[in-house]
């Protein structure tokens, strides 16, 4: 699929410089760079990707600003008051930047990488409770999933950080799935920050998108009907 390659190298150039001047004051000199360069490529580049992941899965009906997270950090908590990410990033799935857990991917863009997310990474309790017992109800159809060429080549495996205590009824299926533990499943690739400006960015994208979808729909199975 031949789509036109909606950045040009100033996008990195524009994060690189933002990394060394992360100032209200810079930004504003530069706000219009970041209109043309940064912003709004984005936003056709996630609007492409909104349509395509939209002839897999109609439910994933969004428009841009529905996935697109600001570029101003929250600093009400943090020690670093850089007030700007450096990096472009969204939620392409049937919510949006609301939904943690429904299929879809999360992107990053930036000059260090692109990264591309999947599967579950903020369930509630009741939703982790959920994929744990499905997955201990389903160990072999699980561990075949970690396994697939495809995801093991792209992905590695499934991260989280993970709880040092269960439920007591999944303690035997831990025994021979050790990620039972975990309170989060997902998955990321990265990829090198230059292929944002070369050729094929969303069929790249995609392709690495593909190769979680069995995943990432086996998480949600437990979750579908909630």
């Amino acid at each position: 699929m031949n789509e036109p390659q909606p950045f040009t190298p100033d996008f990195l150039q524009f994060y690189r410089e933002l990394a060394a001047n992360n100032d209200r004051d810079w930004f504003q000199a530069n706000r219009k760079r970041y209109e043309e360069s940064v912003r709004l490529p984005f936003e056709t580049f996630v609007g492409g990707l909104i349509v395509r992941m939209n002839a897999a899965d109609p439910a994933i009906d969004i428009q841009p600003k529905d996935a697109i997270f600001r570029i101003n950090r929250d600093v009400r908590f943090s020690k670093d008051k850089a007030p700007y990410k450096l990096c472009s990033s969204a939620v392409i799935g049937r919510g949006g930047k609301k939904d943690t857990v429904s299929p879809g991917i999360y992107i990053e863009l930036g000059p260090e990488k692109l990264a591309v997310y999947g599967g579950v990474y903020m369930p509630d309790k009741h939703q982790l409770a959920a994929i744990r017992n499905h997955i201990a109800g389903n160990l072999k159809k699980f561990a075949d999933l970690l396994d697939e060429k495809g995801f093991r080549s792209t992905y590695g495996t499934l991260r989280g950080e993970q709880n040092k205590i269960l439920p007591n009824e999944l303690k035997q299926a831990a025994e021979q799935q050790p990620l039972l533990y975990n309170k989060a499943f997902y998955f990321y690739a990265h990829l090198p920050a230059e292929e944002v400006i070369r050729p094929g960015l969303s069929d790249k994208v995609m392709a690495v998108r593909e190769a979680g979808v069995p995943m990432s729909s086996f998480l949600f199975e437990p979750l579908s009907g909630r």
